[in-house]
């Protein structure tokens, strides 16, 4: 009887939030027109990606900084965009946390890094995101609003797969187990018969691969990506950094360039169709 009735509550809560925070629909096709990745699904996984977002806004508080006006369509474009990499796992996947911060650029990061002598050095970088373990994401708006498109580079390259929310959201899936170390957590219910051991053998194999391949090129490669092999041009090479950051970049490219990883990657792209329960290249579900 008592879980009959938590389920009621839930239920109804659930339908409160739907209706209270519903997005007009103005402004939902004003916000999927601008994100060529959204418009790759059907309208059966719109719609199911329309209600996470109104349950993510309904779920998180948003605020500014340096006097950034904060408007519906920041709103919703954050939203939609964070549902993405949910859309078969659900909202309860970010849970723990609450808050997301809007920069009016990129802002500065201070932290501690230990060399390896052991030495602990003092960094201070600018950042267009950041997701902290149990706090707010942090993201910079400009970055947000002009995500990866998904056409063509001027060199024919393939498409540009830089997405800030994507990859600050993905450390956020990464953290429900603690600190970020590239291996998200497993659901019994959602990943049955996964070998969680098995996944992040595999998926740190990949990570290893794609950093020793990039150990072969200087430091400055990036600059001139028309001279590299096609597989380089998939996924960030800030990937290298680490584990954690490989599993954040590689998401990316995941979900807004997704043949181009699956045709270069396809380990990595099985893997990451794992544990997302997604196949977003052309010809998946």
């Amino acid at each position: 009887m008592l879980g009959r009735l938590t389920q009621f509550l839930r239920t109804r809560s659930k339908a409160r939030k739907l209706e209270h925070y519903a997005i007009p629909d103005a402004l939902w096709e004003q916000t999927v027109s601008t994100l060529p990745f959204v418009q790759r699904y059907g309208s059966d996984d719109l719609t199911a990606l329309r209600e996470l977002a109104t349950l993510f806004i309904a779920e998180k508080e948003y605020s500014t900084a340096h006097d950034l006006p904060l408007t519906d369509d920041m709103v919703v474009s954050v939203a939609v965009q964070a549902c993405v990499p949910i859309l078969r796992l659900g909202i309860e996947w970010y849970r723990g946390w609450h808050g997301i911060v809007l920069y009016p650029g990129e802002f500065i990061i201070r932290r501690t890094v230990q060399d390896e002598i052991g030495l602990v050095h003092g960094v201070v970088e600018e950042a267009s995101g950041e997701a902290w373990e149990h706090g707010p994401v942090i993201l910079s708006w400009p970055d947000v609003s002009s995500p990866g498109a998904g056409l063509e580079s001027d060199h024919n390259l393939p498409a540009d797969s830089y997405n800030v929310v994507i990859h600050e959201f993905a450390h956020k899936l990464d953290m429900l187990d603690g600190e970020p170390d590239g291996v998200p957590p497993f659901s019994r219910v959602l990943h049955p018969g996964i070998d969680a051991e098995a996944w992040a053998e595999t998926f740190l194999t990949e990570y290893d691969r794609f950093a020793e391949v990039w150990d072969k090129y200087p430091d400055d490669a990036w600059e001139h990506p028309e001279r590299l092999p096609p597989a380089l041009r998939v996924i960030d090479p800030y990937g290298c950094e680490a584990p954690s950051e490989f599993f954040a970049v590689a998401s990316e490219s995941f979900f807004v360039e997704p043949a181009s990883l699956r045709q270069h990657w396809p380990v990595l792209y099985q893997s990451l169709a794992t544990f997302y329960r997604q196949d977003p290249a052309p010809g998946g579900s």
